[in-house]
């Protein structure tokens, strides 16, 4: 019934963004500052696992986001007569899941997040939350039956560290069946991740920023237009 394969897929920069870490390496080398954090952004990358796992009525999946043997939340299907659940429990101390503005019976529920949603700080996480579906007498709740491609927001520990991430699914009406097709995390510890995001994206401009600080952006302005005609080669010595 599960099928999962991991990607592990590394920051591949373009040409033009080496090039700009080359340059901001080589003025904070001269500076004496930010080598350490450009080599440490440099490494980032999101670790990606496509699956395509059919989850039925009374059948339970466990997931490893990090492929490390820890389980790090458990999906639950569970359908008795007339009445079905939906439900997802941390498994490890310090995990958690997105809150939804959708409550469930009698508790909230665990959001079902569009993609390109950021999942990290500044959103609500509880490792209390479980409902994600929910069909008893008195009616239908919870954020995730009959959708296609939301996603989990997920906040895990990894070595004692925060990590966030998502997961992928697909939910049909009761009983349900819900599909993953896919989930992810980030490596770097307390970085947010996008719902969907499964390759890092540099951005020229929070490089300089890392390497050099406020000084990195007057020399990343500067080298937009030529290292001869801007003089950034002056600027670094």
């Amino acid at each position: 019934m599960n099928h999962a394969r991991t990607t592990r897929t590394p920051a591949n920069l373009p040409a033009s963004v080496h090039h700009q870490i080359n340059l901001y390496a080589l003025a904070a080398s001269a500076a004496g500052v930010g080598v350490v954090a450009l080599a440490q952004f440099a490494e980032a990358e999101i670790i990606y696992t496509k699956a395509h796992v059919k989850l039925t009525p009374n059948h339970k999946f466990h997931l490893d986001l990090n492929h490390d043997g820890i389980k790090d939340f458990e999906l639950d299907d569970i359908a008795s007569g007339t009445s079905a659940f939906l439900e997802i429990h941390p498994l490890q101390m310090g995990n958690a899941l997105a809150q939804a503005k959708t409550d469930c019976n009698p508790s909230v529920g665990v959001a079902a997040l569009q993609a390109g949603v950021s999942i990290g700080k500044g959103q609500v996480f509880y490792g209390s939350l479980y409902c994600m579906a929910q069909k008893i007498s008195e009616g239908s709740f919870g954020s995730w039956p009959s959708v296609t491609n939301r996603f989990l927001g997920l906040e895990f520990v990894i070595k004692g560290k925060k990590h966030f991430g998502w997961a992928r699914l697909s939910v049909s009406r009761a009983p349900y069946v819900a599909t993953i097709t896919g989930y992810a995390y980030e490596t770097i510890p307390g970085k947010s991740i996008k719902a969907g995001q499964t390759h890092a994206n540099a951005d020229t401009a929070t490089l300089g920023t890392l390497a050099m600080g406020a000084p990195g952006l007057s020399i990343w302005r500067r080298e937009e237009c030529g290292l001869e005609t801007c003089g950034f080669m002056r600027s670094a010595q």
